[in-house]
């Protein structure tokens, strides 16, 4: 049977596993911040290293931070590329489900390859909730050989995969998707505050909108955390301001205008020195409040409905 290292284990990767294990896998577990219980009692493996897991593994999943963590794990003493070289001669598929810069990872596909195995990225959408429910929507950069060997373990995690072209482009796909999703945080918390400024209930004004052409997840999960002031994570603003990075430094690179990620970029930066880096994404709303002079009116009985 495929056997899977999995590398990254908060709050998107440990229900990730999870779900690999529920679904009968052997899982090879690492993760920096330790391995948890819930892990393990199931059958999940530990593993000391990113190296051990990659001797051990058909199939190795990261789910980690940002790029200079995926190359670390990768690359460095005790990663996964000295535990491929360790092994004979039979080619594993790295997965990296981390959201990365594309150009990095392009580069990472090339070297991975020198020493004889394959490399796919599939970075998810769905956030801390998709990951529980197994929901996620996958985008995966992978040749068309690879993705049909991987697509049956990526369904235990999503609802939703997709391959949408060769190595790398699965990045592109969630630098896409981390600008529409941060440009529609920041209008729902403009149009929030201004509702509530105005003397409209923002709760009412979010369960009408979300009746019509406006409607979106984000106004339906993150305006609810908005209005309650409710800003655990979930995904944080310090995260989403480093995906909107990513996004800004491709487009540099192409030469391509993005003046409205770069506004919201802006905004998280503020958060960000307010205090907010470790707080869930909808805390943006935070920065818009203040710049208003006005706090969302929380104090109705609807606004505390669950």
């Amino acid at each position: 049977m495929t056997t899977i290292g999995f590398i990254g284990l908060g709050i998107m990767g440990k229900p990730m596993a999870g779900h690999l294990i529920r679904g009968g896998y052997p899982v090879y577990l690492n993760s920096r911040s330790g391995i948890p219980a819930e892990l393990t009692v199931p059958g999940g493996l530990a593993c000391p290293t990113p190296r051990a897991v990659a001797e051990q593994a058909d199939i190795i999943i990261l789910m980690l931070p940002d790029t200079p963590d995926v190359e670390k794990v990768l690359f460095a003493e005790n990663g996964v590329a000295q535990g491929l070289s360790a092994n004979p001669p039979r080619s594993k598929i790295i997965i990296d489900m981390s959201t990365i810069s594309p150009i990095r990872t392009r580069d990472f596909v090339t070297r991975i390859r020198q020493l004889g195995h394959e490399y796919a990225d599939a970075p998810v959408s769905g956030g801390d909730i998709g990951a529980q429910n197994a929901t996620l929507t996958i985008m995966v950069g992978a040749t068309e050989a690879v993705f049909a060997e991987i697509e049956p373990i990526l369904a235990l995690m999503g609802k939703t995969v997709t391959r949408i072209g060769d190595p790398g482009t699965g990045q592109v796909c969630k630098a896409a998707n981390q600008i529409i999703a941060a440009l529609t945080l920041e209008a729902v918390a403009e149009a929030l505050v201004l509702a509530s400024r105005a003397g409209a209930d923002p709760n009412k004004v979010r369960q009408a909108l979300l009746g019509g052409f406006a409607a979106s997840r984000i106004l339906e999960v993150h305006g609810e955390r908005m209005i309650k002031h409710a800003f655990t994570p979930g995904f944080r603003v310090d995260l989403h301001r480093k995906d909107l990075g990513i996004a800004l430094d491709c487009a540099t690179e192409l030469g391509v205008s993005l003046p409205g990620t770069a506004l919201v970029q802006s905004l998280y930066n503020a958060s960000i020195a307010q205090g907010d880096a470790q707080q869930d994404s909808s805390a943006i709303v935070r920065i818009l409040e203040q710049l208003a002079g006005h706090t969302l009116d929380t104090s109705t009985e609807s606004a505390h409905e669950h």
